[in-house]
């Protein structure tokens, strides 16, 4: 059962007339959490694909997916995805060894 787009705005908009939301944003808001409570495994894709594009580190990816560290490298590995490792910058491993060595 779909809806027509205008038909969706409206009704968007008259919820939020009607006080039900203060703005779209938090209706929208809502709206997402819903549909992840529903669809729970859109979270693991969700985090899958924020982890590919580098806007999540793998452990908050593994923390929207609701899994563990290793469970979510394991869907990785099971989907051919290679796990992004950063080495750290040059000014941090001078930092590093500088507190170690005083």
């Amino acid at each position: 059962m779909s809806m027509d787009v205008g038909v969706i705005k409206e009704g968007i908009n008259s919820l939020i007339r009607a006080g039900y939301y203060k703005d779209k944003e938090k209706l929208l808001d809502e709206a997402f959490r819903t549909m992840l409570e529903v669809r729970p495994a859109l979270k693991t894709e969700m985090a899958i694909e924020l982890y590919k594009e580098e806007k999540i580190s793998l452990s908050r990816a593994a923390e929207i997916a609701g899994m563990s560290t290793e469970g979510f490298k394991n869907i990785l590995e099971q989907r051919g995805i290679k796990r992004i490792v950063k080495a750290p910058s040059e000014d941090k491993i001078k930092k590093g060894v500088e507190l170690i060595l005083g």
